[in-house]
């Protein structure tokens, strides 16, 4: 029986490594059951061979696919309103009366800075019923293209038409260009070029004389090109020259427009010192806030021609007063004059009178300036000067039919 026995043990002990040996090989072929129910990649372990796990738990040697986290939500603190962006009160609306049937006109005419000034000029008489502004500017006008626009032409037949009582002109901004002398086409600022615009000037400005109806001309300001600003400037001192030479007067605004430095500048103080803008991006137009400023240039002259007085109200010269002839001034007859006082004391000097009077001869030692001087002896100090030291006090001299009075009475 031990010999039939000894293969079944032989067989055993053989077969016993090789089931072994295809557990381990199953055990490694074949998939986990987290693999398989993860789909993840697990490293294997003589662990997994002897003590299988049961427990899904979370084991340190898998290599697990990172995983997109969801992303926090950040809650921003509200932004506080930046100080720009705080919403300027409304200007307030300016209220507009009616006109009178006689309203004075303003005629205003020029290019279309003319109309600029023309509703800076609006807004300043909107409350006033007895001056009315006319706008007859031409946007494209001025004295180069005279065959598209003849000014002094025009404004004869409009200075008939609406009879003002005073002409306001602003023009010049769109004469940088090329204008035919005679048979030649001269460029802008060249010296033909000057002296004829110089002519056509000076004609404009008699035509106006010649109606006798007193204008003001406005002159032009900065440009943001710097050559634009530099041919306003000559053609200010053209309009000027001619101005002056009729008896009337020019208006500067120069200065309004640029900054100290004389430059250019988009944003200014308006008329109340206040910064806003007064130029549009291009740099030739104006805002709102610049026609009101050109206007301001304009006001006081205008209000001088018109009789208004800074209070607002119109006063007429009566004819019965006296008119002063040039260089001579209305002198009442009966004047009161106070004789000129020294500064100096004159009882100093032994006189007792006014400048003018008689006084002690210079350089007496007998005199109080002379004791002063040599002798060291000052003079006594009249009763109730500061430095009347003397006690009792001294009792100031009563003039007679004078009372003396103290300050306070019981």
């Amino acid at each position: 029986m031990a010999s039939t026995r000894r293969p079944n043990t032989i067989v055993l002990r053989l077969t016993m490594p090789a089931v072994a040996v295809a557990v381990a090989l199953t055990a490694m072929t074949a998939p986990s059951p987290a693999f398989a129910q993860e789909g993840i990649l697990r490293r294997w372990s003589l662990r997994d061979l002897f003590l299988p796990r049961r427990e899904p738990r979370i084991d340190p040697y898998i290599y697990e696919e990172p995983q997109v986290r969801p992303r926090k939500t950040i809650r921003k603190a509200p932004r506080k309103p930046k100080a720009a962006a705080v919403s300027k009160p409304a200007e307030p609306a300016v209220p507009v009366v009616e006109k009178l049937p006689d309203a004075r006109v303003v005629l205003v005419i020029g290019d279309f800075l003319g109309a600029g000034i023309a509703e800076g000029l609006s807004t300043v008489f909107a409350e006033n019923a007895k001056i009315r502004i006319v706008d007859k500017t031409s946007g494209s006008s001025g004295f180069v293209r005279d065959d598209y626009y003849n000014w002094p032409e025009k404004a004869q037949e409009l200075i008939a038409q609406e009879k003002p009582a005073v002409v306001v002109v602003m023009l010049g901004s769109n004469d940088r260009q090329q204008m035919r002398v005679g048979e030649n086409r001269e460029p802008a600022m060249s010296p033909a070029w000057m002296k004829e615009y110089t002519a056509r000037a000076e004609q404009f400005a008699k035509t106006l004389s010649d109606t006798k109806v007193p204008f003001l001309w406005i002159g032009m300001p900065a440009f943001k090109s710097s050559k634009m600003s530099t041919d306003m400037l000559a053609f200010n001192d053209i309009y000027r020259t001619v101005t002056e030479a009729s008896g009337k007067e020019f208006v500067d605004v120069w200065d309004g427009f640029v900054d100290e430095n004389g430059a250019f500048v988009t944003s200014g103080p308006d008329i109340n010192g206040q910064p806003v803008r007064l130029r549009s991006d291009d740099g030739i137009n104006v805002t709102r806030a610049g026609k009101r400023k050109l206007a301001f240039y304009a006001e006081k002259p205008l209000n001088k021609l018109l009789g208004i007085t800074p209070q607002g109200t119109e006063v007429a010269v009566p004819a019965s007063l006296p008119q002063a002839t040039p260089g001579e001034l209305n002198v009442p007859v009966n004047i009161d004059r106070t004789v000129p006082v020294s500064l100096s004391d004159p009882e100093l000097d032994g006189g007792t009178e006014l400048m003018g009077g008689q006084a002690a001869a210079p350089g007496d030692p007998n005199s109080p300036g002379g004791k002063l001087v040599v002798q060291g002896v000052a003079p006594a100090a009249p009763p109730g000067r500061a430095d009347d030291f003397s006690w009792p006090p001294k009792k100031l001299p009563v003039s007679p039919g004078s009372e003396t009075t103290t300050a306070i009475k019981r």
